[in-house]
């Protein structure tokens, strides 16, 4: 058994769990963090894709109490049928625009000069989103966001539902990040950071899933048994960070906002795009 690659599926798990769910970009890291440990070919393009499902067990036993009661509700309530459409609705502009465009997303935008321009632009719509910068009227102390239309996900309509998702649709691109464009889009929308945050984690749950098992059927031919121990790695390290990460982020946004994630993408994004053009650092094969 090779253990260094072992340890490499390690901090890539790592890195997928403590990226997910920050709006940060996970694809993004991956791909460097890829690039850098030489796990940048066609498996482990795979690879990358399904461990994506042990950050999604974390989300799952963190919300566990509310997928369960709205399990156990569908046939008699309709607050938890309507909860359960509006997630269906917001996964399938994702479902249909992946399987349209996916291939050549892969094929051209998984260079580290559009991942680091997607992490500039992304910080700075961040920064715009979160009113950095803006002068507040004389006497007021609140957020732009304070006074969101949406203050959880269950005053959330199907339109709601829809343009979240399709706002979603943007994290093909990578650097973009899937719970950055659906937390802060969502916050453009109406939702208060909260309600963007929780609906974000909902979603994620058939997104990666669904990613994830398409992947790995679309590209079984390249996996065998002896893929396993690295795949497990994988999943049970990016399980641990994610569920960490999860927590502390619903801490978190209680009372403070996503500006330093913005400066960190804007610094990142530059530092990719420095030594990626230098030819300092190589950060893809």
């Amino acid at each position: 058994m090779d253990i260094v690659l072992l340890l490499k599926a390690a901090v890539m798990g790592i890195v997928e769990g403590l990226t997910e769910f920050l709006p940060i970009s996970s694809t993004g890291h991956l791909i460097l963090a890829g690039a850098l440990l030489g796990m940048d070919d066609d498996k482990a393009k795979v690879f990358d894709i399904a461990i994506q499902t042990g950050a999604i067990f974390a989300v799952i036993i963190v919300y566990w109490q509310k997928l369960a009661g709205t399990v156990v509700a569908l046939p008699k309530q309709k607050a938890a049928r309507r909860f359960a459409l509006n997630v269906l609705i917001a996964f399938l502009p994702a479902v249909v625009l992946g399987l349209l465009f996916g291939k050549f997303i892969k094929a051209h935008l998984f260079t580290p000069t559009v991942v680091a321009s997607t992490f500039i632009i992304g910080g700075f719509i961040i920064l715009w989103a979160e009113g950095w910068g803006r002068a507040k009227p004389e006497g007021e102390d609140v957020h732009p966001n304070d006074n969101a239309r949406i203050v959880n996900v269950e005053s959330m309509s199907p339109l709601d539902a829809l343009k979240v998702g399709l706002v979603q649709c943007l994290a093909m691109i990578p650097g973009t990040s899937r719970s950055g464009a659906t937390i802060i889009g969502g916050m453009l929308l109406g939702l208060s950071r909260k309600a963007a945050t929780d609906f974000s984690f909902y979603l994620a749950i058939p997104t990666l899933i669904g990613a994830g098992a398409y992947s790995l059927y679309k590209e079984r031919a390249l996996l065998s048994v002896a893929d396993a121990p690295v795949f497990a790695v994988g999943l049970v390290f990016s399980f641990l960070s994610a569920w960490i990460c999860v927590r502390w982020l619903l801490r978190y946004i209680a009372s403070h906002s996503f500006v330093p994630f913005a400066w960190y993408r804007i610094v990142f994004g530059l530092l990719v795009l420095v030594t990626h053009t230098m030819g300092w650092v190589t950060w893809a094969a």
